[in-house]
């Protein structure tokens, strides 16, 4: 027992620290605002979810954040940036996870990653209204911007869902079987 929580322990380190590397190698997308960025950050922490849990993952999700704040701090001086990337990652792995632990199929992880981005796009419209964007306007003097939350929010949490789900679907097609060998917890 105590054999397994050091080892997930070190895990979660190794993939906050990818986690946090991928977080780095971030990009924008065409057609969208500037300040939306896709990376992958995502993925090690649905892995740590699946093999050692959900609260593996908002642990990993938590800790990239963190150490990217740290690294790059923030332009409001508060991590609101860094806090929305934490809600949008658990709000992607949690239902994935969720869905995925009772179908553990290819097909069951496909039908996960879909409800996983239409969960995270649609819950981080609504936070970016009443939220995010608030956030920004009241501490950087920013204009309001909530009305770019349909036409830009929404569908850019869904084309970065789509590509962090095919992405992370060509992984798993090759380690589902290492995954769910080395899944620490079972019937969550």
């Amino acid at each position: 027992m105590k054999r397994t929580k050091v080892k997930a322990m070190v895990s979660i380190g190794m993939l906050s620290s990818i986690a946090y590397l991928l977080m780095l190698l971030n990009f924008p997308l065409p057609l969208f605002p500037n300040f939306l960025f896709v990376d992958f950050s995502d993925i090690p922490a649905l892995i740590a979810a699946l093999i050692f849990g959900p609260f593996a993952g908002i642990l990993v999700e938590f800790f990239k954040n963190v150490l990217n704040y740290i690294a790059t701090g923030s332009q409001t001086g508060i991590p609101v940036g860094h806090i929305a990337n934490f809600l949008a990652g658990i709000l992607f792995i949690l239902p994935t996870y969720y869905l995925y632990a009772k179908m553990k199929t290819r097909k069951g992880m496909t039908l996960a990653l879909v409800v996983g981005t239409i969960t995270m796009a649609v819950m981080m419209s609504i936070f970016n209204y009443f939220f995010i964007m608030p956030a920004y306007t009241a501490l950087l003097k920013f204009p309001d911007m909530r009305n770019l939350v349909v036409p830009a929010i929404l569908p850019f949490n869904i084309v970065k869902g789509v590509i962090m789900s095919s992405l992370f679907m060509l992984l798993f097609i090759r380690m589902q079987a290492w995954i769910n060998k080395f899944t620490i917890v079972k019937n969550a």
